[in-house]
């Protein structure tokens, strides 16, 4: 997302080195790339016209401090600005109100509506450990309800059933009623969309709006609309009293303009991005975060954060116990790390949070989600005594674990090469030779500019 800008902003730092001072004519052509990154990335033109005129005001004699270059200086500011423009501080979901508290949600058919109120279902329950209720008030697109219901088991949330020959403000009223008596603390209900919007489906809404009376109204949003999501959200924030917005599509091919846009247009802030089709692929929107990741920093935080969800600590004690007393590291461990950079959602999930540079490096070294899972399955062709002793793999037994793998013997010795560099850091580090270990791998990290 934003990669253009991302690529014009390391342009206009190296552009302005040795200046220093940010003065009008300096940074007047660098301006124009970020305009026109902005552009390009499909945020609206009133919007980009206000935030160029406030970095140029902010940025002109800005004093340039010793430690950092006029580039890096502009930079600061640019990053100051994103983060205002899409919000400044997160935006949580407020829910403190007598239970049930209901989370309506309205958008457009083929926005992700649906699949979005199983999504902040799921953080509910595993993450607050609140007993929630879904509900589906669409009753025009067919399986919408039988969806609904499906994403609730997974989400280990109740289902309020309904049917296609009722009302949707009959729905509502009885889903409240059955929320109120079994004593939910959050209701969700999920709305109609329409292709575009019309009379009927923003009459229904708002009569839904007055029967619920909500904690949350929340506008799910397509991020690949670009700025006709801007134009949608005004619409629905003129007919309903939203109080956040749900980017969705975030991880695909969405030049990202809604996210700085849509803030600013509508006045309502982003609360949540999608950003995978997965059930836990929802992401809490932090604007300081996103303006970093924008820039090529990267988004550290949301990855520590992350890892400390995904990361099974029994597991991380048994293998440094494991170390503490002396034995190595094998191929069943090597299995394990694998398992948990797949539930942190994978190298690509992985590499769009870190800072540029780094970035690069990793995507320069081709790990992708196949090859992980080929490890993977090759680990899983071997005996728990072949795991334990890598040494034992002679040829006959490469031939008969690179055959129920399904892949050749030259990637089952390639994984092996793999494991012994390994295994030979993890030796390293067990000595407690870090400094030894880092200047082994000092010749592998990507040099800064």
């Amino acid at each position: 997302m934003l990669e253009s800008l991302t690529e014009r902003l390391s342009k206009v730092v190296k552009t302005l080195r040795g200046e220093a001072r940010l003065t009008e004519s300096n940074i007047q052509d660098a301006l124009r790339e970020v305009r026109v990154a902005l552009l390009e990335a499909d945020v609206a033109l009133p919007v980009v016209r206000d935030f160029i005129a406030r970095v140029k005001d902010l940025a002109i004699g800005e004093e340039v401090l010793g430690s950092l270059n006029p580039g890096q200086a502009l930079v600061g500011v640019v990053h100051r600005e994103l983060t205002a423009l899409m919000g400044g501080a997160e935006a949580a979901l407020e829910l403190a109100v007598v239970p049930p508290a209901v989370i309506l949600m309205a958008g457009l058919q083929g926005s992700g509506k649906t699949t979005s109120a199983g999504k902040i279902a799921r953080r509910l329950v595993a993450d607050e450990g609140k007993k929630v209720l879904l509900a589906s008030c669409d009753v025009y697109r067919p399986a919408a309800i039988e969806q609904l219901r499906l994403l609730a088991q997974q989400a280990g949330a109740d289902f309020f059933p309904s049917a296609a020959d009722q009302k949707p403000a009959d729905i509502a009223r009885s889903a409240l009623e059955f929320a109120r008596t079994h004593y939910h603390q959050v209701l969700i209900v999920d709305t109609a969309g329409r292709l575009a919007i019309d009379a009927a489906m923003m009459e229904e809404i708002r009569q839904l709006h007055a029967g619920l009376n909500p904690a949350e109204t929340l506008f799910v949003v397509d991020a690949m609309q670009g700025q006709d999501a801007v134009n949608v959200a005004r619409a629905f924030g003129e007919a309903l009293p939203l109080t956040g917005v749900v980017l969705t599509k975030l991880d695909g091919d969405a030049r990202g303009g809604a996210a700085l846009s849509v803030r600013q247009m509508t006045g309502k802030p982003v609360k949540f991005v999608g950003v995978s089709e997965k059930l836990d692929g929802l992401e809490a929107f932090y604007p300081d975060r996103m303006a970093a990741r924008i820039l090529g920093m990267g988004d550290v935080l949301s990855l520590v954060e992350e890892a400390r969800k995904a990361v099974d600590v029994g597991e991380a004690r048994k293998l440094a116990d494991k170390f503490k007393k002396g034995k190595g590291f094998d191929l069943e461990d090597f299995k394990q790390q694998i398992l948990q950079m797949k539930k942190m959602g994978g190298v690509s999930a992985l590499v769009d949070k870190l800072p540029a540079q780094m970035a690069q490096a990793a995507q320069g070294a081709q790990v992708d989600e196949r090859q992980l899972r080929r490890i993977e399955g090759i680990i899983n062709s071997m005996t728990s005594q072949e795991r334990a002793k890598p040494e034992i793999l002679k040829a006959s037994r490469k031939r008969r674990i690179a055959s129920g793998a399904g892949v050749s013997v030259q990637e089952v010795n390639r994984l092996l090469n793999q494991f012994e560099q390994m295994q030979k850091m993890m030796k390293m580090m067990q000595k407690g030779g870090m400094a030894k270990m880092m200047r082994s791998m000092k010749g592998m990290m990507p040099r800064a500019f």
